[in-house]
């Protein structure tokens, strides 16, 4: 099949072994399938933030991790392959796999990191997926419904979970349900299918959503083939948040539950009855001295597509350890705070299409106290980079030094 170009520019969205340089430094970006890090992964790079790079550790919006104002760029590849989260230098930039945060510790249909962790085994061992661009994105979602709202290129959502715990998915392309898919392999065979159908029908496009009808057409053909037909009543989503409960609360005070829209920042108990904190920083940066800190409480760590950070599976005096200790050095575990509900570009001067100051900018307007309703991202230009996925205030510098704000229900390009 022949087609028009869909990229009408070179691939650069960043990776660990191909770069991209900006007006700070070199930026790399280290993906996390799934958002999830171990506390020895964390510390290397921590180190290697505090060595090499600007002494950050960005979260971003595919649930990845980014290192700016890189002076090394060899050093800090060797750092990542070291901390074992660069397994394929050939598929670097095409692991984006987000995985519903809370999967297997807080609700949800089932468990769904070994399909996330298969899906990973078959992307990196197929050579036609080291084609996929950088902002192809695949999703993994337990029934709650908060990936497939990212309208991942390929993904899948647990429809129901057999007696025998067989999960039955239904497999997405571009937003469009293609059929049912039932077991690990299958659904990881199928969400792969989408990205090598991709490949071959249209090897220059960005994402699914840049295929002519023509060509999305064949896409659903090649994919759905092996699927079961869809369910003619799907269940319906199951509700986005876990309850949150506060140090002082009790389990069996049975709190209201918190509304599909906020953020996973607090303290939270897990279904097993470990407890499960959730934590936001400053301008969406973590430094690295407190990164080593939250290496140190040697707990699973994931970060969220909405830039959370959670320290999983912990015991209660741990916990309050945790926010005793790392609070003050800049861990926010308020979900009341600004700082869940506003998130930015890098902007001027690190990037040269910044219009403003974005980081500063943002941090007067949440100095100044006026109310946060609604979430809201600051961009210095129109490419908008690392805008959130659903409605939010989307605030962007312009060329007279002011900025504009209009309500955005678009979904992101890239991180």
């Amino acid at each position: 099949m022949t087609q028009s170009s869909h990229r009408p520019a070179a691939d650069r969205c960043p990776g660990v072994f191909s770069t991209h340089t900006a007006a700070d430094g070199a930026v790399a970006r280290i993906r996390l399938p799934g958002g999830r890090i171990r506390a020895d992964q964390l510390q290397i790079l921590a180190q290697a933030a505090a060595e090499h790079a600007d002494g950050y550790l960005e979260p971003t919006v595919r649930a990845n991790l980014q290192l700016r104002g890189i002076t090394d760029t060899d050093a800090v590849a060797r750092a990542v392959i070291a901390a074992g989260l660069a397994p394929s230098t050939t598929h670097d930039k095409a692991r984006n796999i987000e995985v519903s945060p809370l999967t297997g510790r807080i609700g949800g249909r089932a468990d769904v990191r070994p399909i996330a962790d298969r899906l990973d085994d078959l992307l990196r061992a197929d050579p036609a997926t080291a084609e996929l661009s950088g902002r192809f994105l695949f999703g993994v979602d337990d029934g709650r419904g908060d990936i497939i709202a990212r309208r991942p290129d390929a993904g899948a959502r647990v429809d129901s979970v057999g007696a025998d715990k067989t999960i039955v998915a239904v497999i997405e392309a571009g937003g469009v349900s293609l059929g049912l898919a039932t077991g690990v392999d299958a659904i990881a065979d199928a969400l792969l299918s989408v990205a090598r159908a991709v490949v071959e029908i249209a090897p220059d496009a960005w994402r699914v959503t840049d295929l002519s009808p023509a060509e999305r057409a064949a896409l659903a053909t090649v994919v759905s083939e092996p699927l079961a037909p869809l369910s003619p009543i799907p269940l319906p989503p199951i509700p986005l948040s876990p309850v949150p409960l506060s140090p002082a609360q009790d389990a069996t005070d049975d709190p209201a539950p918190a509304p599909a829209s906020d953020p996973t920042v607090g303290w939270f108990t897990q279904d097993d009855g470990r407890i499960l904190l959730g934590a936001v920083v400053e301008l969406g940066r973590l430094p690295a001295r407190l990164a080593e800190f939250l290496a140190a409480i040697e707990a699973p760590i994931i970060l969220t597509p909405d830039r959370e950070i959670l320290i999983c599976d912990l015991t209660e005096e741990v916990a309050e350890t945790v926010v005793r200790v790392l609070a003050p050095m800049g861990l926010i575990f308020d979900a009341t705070s600004p700082w869940a509900r506003v998130t930015c570009c890098v902007g001027a001067p690190g990037c040269a299409k910044g219009l403003a100051p974005v980081r500063a900018d943002l941090a007067e307007r949440v100095r100044s106290g006026e109310p946060v309703d609604d979430l809201e991202h600051w961009v210095g230009c129109a490419r908008g980079c690392g805008s959130p996925a659903g409605r939010h205030l989307h605030v962007e510098a312009m060329p007279d030094g002011e900025y504009r704000r209009e309500v955005s229900i678009g979904l992101p390009h890239h991180d």
